[in-house]
């Protein structure tokens, strides 16, 4: 019996580190971080070093869990400044556009597939939402700097869409295992009110949840240790309660992590830096287990088609949804084809297709094998190429900051306090002149490894370690201080345009100029007031308006959101396409070949 236990830790814990080793091979070669870690589940299962896993039931329990961990760290690192600007179109995408890609997916599923119309559209759910944690993964290996607008519509969408698609799977599910084949209104008018309860419920739970569990750190006095896992503890409880009332438990989880890392508790950074973590390991474990779960000996007999489901699913079905749920925002062209383009399907959509084998379908297996292909080939697709198209449509903007190296320490007693340590960089502002606030008086400055208090070490110098004591409110502020400048760059001048316009200048002299055909009421405007009419009241840095022969583009901008720059182009920048028309050209004669094929098959299937 001990010899078991030891084999089963000592297998465990290899096969976990070697999946964290695998992240230096990802953040070196760029490679999907996620499909590193299907692999070496896939290699360690019954088809690779031959460890035997074929428990439906396990593998969706850890996986449920794993994802309740995942969501509840993605809640709590997501700002209300961040949902505020971005927050409809990512929730539209989140809902809408994931029925409708279950929809749209679903259809040519059943033209592909040999699976009923009801068992295609549970395909299409399984698949229909996006891998939070791939695309941020790759973003950040990619050193991808993007515009805030996207960034922040891809991180909402991500952490909100995973409850939809849930739903949408567990109803299906329950309507196939049943035998149901209700007509389209009463299927319609169900699916509705089911939503909306659902829903209901566990926002309702979840910022409920999220409410007590920030009100409960605040008051109990419980040592520092204990705290990351009691709150981790409670979102777990959160979870299950909303679940277990009908709600769900997986949008509840992420509503209180929502709420709790908004409200301002104490001990914010040692919650985040464990959550983060455990968000790694629920991944690791979470995709580790659904790799062993996989046999893919079975793959073969479906490979073709799931490959073409794949593709269809990259290039026609998530593009369309994305088209049609962000058509009311006018959203640049550019912007709305990355966005359709990054929706890496990951663990989700592999878990989801465990439920069919938990309820015993016929086509259980297939199914599960479809999406979990379907999966590996979002992987390799979107995983290498989210750079690359990220810079083709010029999304990628400049930093505007240089390197900052900072500490953040929380100290016993202090609540909503923290020592913060920078250290001084060339051409920060504190080292251009600017003072210091005298609410951020350094306590304690270690020059060349020699401690120095103040007054004592007089004007600070490039490698000056320095340690402020100040509110958990202000290390924002005092970033900008210690943080380099950094200039456009000579490569960057295309980017920003050839020359800088003064924001504050009439844009009548731009109508005077280049005549790119103002309104009256833009005439008595600035050049900043007509880019944030334009912009419909809100812009951001890199942004780009066209103007007749002319373009505009944010060249900087204050912390208070006023713009300070602006650039001017004389080439305005064109929209380039998706992919190339070659290989265009290949997808549609491979989709006729499989269109032929599919008929094929139904005759035979007919006979």
């Amino acid at each position: 019996m001990d010899q078991a236990i030891y084999l089963a830790t000592l297998v465990g814990t290899a096969l976990v580190l070697a999946a964290a080793f695998s992240s230096l091979i990802a953040f070196r070669f760029g490679a999907p971080l996620l499909l590193l870690f299907l692999g070496i589940g896939l290699l360690a299962g019954a088809n690779g070093l031959g460890l035997q896993f074929d428990n439906a039931g396990v593998a969706y329990f850890v996986g449920s869990l794993a994802l309740a961990i995942i969501l509840f760290d993605s809640g709590f690192g997501t700002s209300v400044s961040v949902l505020r600007q971005a927050g409809m179109p990512a929730l539209t995408l989140a809902t809408v556009g994931v029925a409708l890609t279950a929809v749209i997916f679903g259809v040519t599923s059943r033209f592909l597939t040999g699976f009923t119309w009801m068992e295609s559209f549970l395909l299409g759910a399984t698949v229909a939402s996006t891998d939070a944690a791939a695309v941020f993964f790759l973003l950040r290996a990619g050193n991808i700097n993007l515009r805030e607008r996207v960034r922040s519509t891809l991180e909402i969408e991500s952490g909100t869409n995973d409850p939809i698609a849930i739903f949408l799977t567990l109803t299906l599910v329950e309507l196939i295992a049943i035998g149901g084949n209700p007509e389209a209104k009463v299927l319609f008018t169900d699916l509705v009110l089911g939503f909306f309860i659902t829903m209901g419920l566990g926002a309702a739970v979840g910022m409920l949840g999220g409410f007590v569990i920030a009100r409960l750190v605040e008051w109990l006095n419980l040592d520092r240790g204990l705290v990351p896992i009691f709150v981790l503890t409670l979102s777990l409880l959160v979870f299950a309660a909303a679940g277990a009332i009908g709600g769900s438990g997986f949008l509840a989880v992420y509503m209180a992590g929502l709420v709790a890392g908004n409200s301002g508790m104490r001990a914010q950074a040692a919650l985040k830096r464990f959550q983060s973590g455990m968000s790694w390991l629920a991944q690791i474990i979470m995709f580790l287990v659904l790799g062993l779960f996989a046999t893919p000996s079975q793959f073969p007999a479906i490979l073709l088609g799931a490959i073409v489901l794949g593709l269809f699913l990259i290039l026609i079905a998530r593009p369309v949804a994305v088209w049609l749920c962000l058509k009311p925002f006018a959203l640049p062209h550019a912007e709305v084809t990355f966005i359709s383009w990054v929706g890496l399907r990951g663990a989700v959509s592999i878990l989801l297709a465990i439920t069919p084998l938990l309820a015993g379908l016929e086509h259980g297996r297939a199914i599960f094998n479809t999406a979990f292909i379907i999966v590996l080939v979002s992987l390799v697709v979107q995983g290498w190429t989210v750079g690359p198209l990220a810079r083709r449509l010029g999304l990628i903007v400049p930093h505007r900051a240089g390197p900052i190296e900072k500490v953040e320490l929380e100290l016993p007693g202090s609540a909503h306090h923290e020592l913060v340590s920078y250290r001084v960089v060339p051409g920060s502002p504190v080292l251009r002149g600017e003072r210091l606030p005298r609410w951020a008086r350094p306590s304690l400055v270690v020059r060349e490894g020699r401690s120095m208090k103040f007054p004592d070490f007089g004007k600070l110098v490039a490698g000056d370690r320095v340690y402020i004591f100040v509110h958990d409110r202000y290390p924002a502020l005092l970033d900008r201080l210690f943080t380099s400048r950094v200039d456009v760059d000579p490569e960057d001048a295309e980017f920003f345009g050839a020359f800088a316009v003064d924001p504050d200048r009439p844009a009548a002299d731009l109508e005077a100029a280049y005549e790119p055909g103002l309104t009256e009421a833009e005439l008595k405007m600035t050049i900043g007031e007509l880019f944030l009419s334009r912009f419909g009241g809100h812009v951001e840095y890199a942004d780009r308006l066209t103007l007749g022969p002319i373009e505009l583009i944010v060249r900087d901008m204050d912390e208070n959101g006023r713009i300070t720059g602006v650039g001017l182009s004389f080439e305005p920048s064109q929209p380039q396409p998706l992919m190339p028309e070659g290989l265009r050209a290949r997808m549609h004669w491979l989709f006729d070949r499989l269109r032929g094929k599919a008929s094929g098959t139904d005759a035979q299937r007919e006979v």
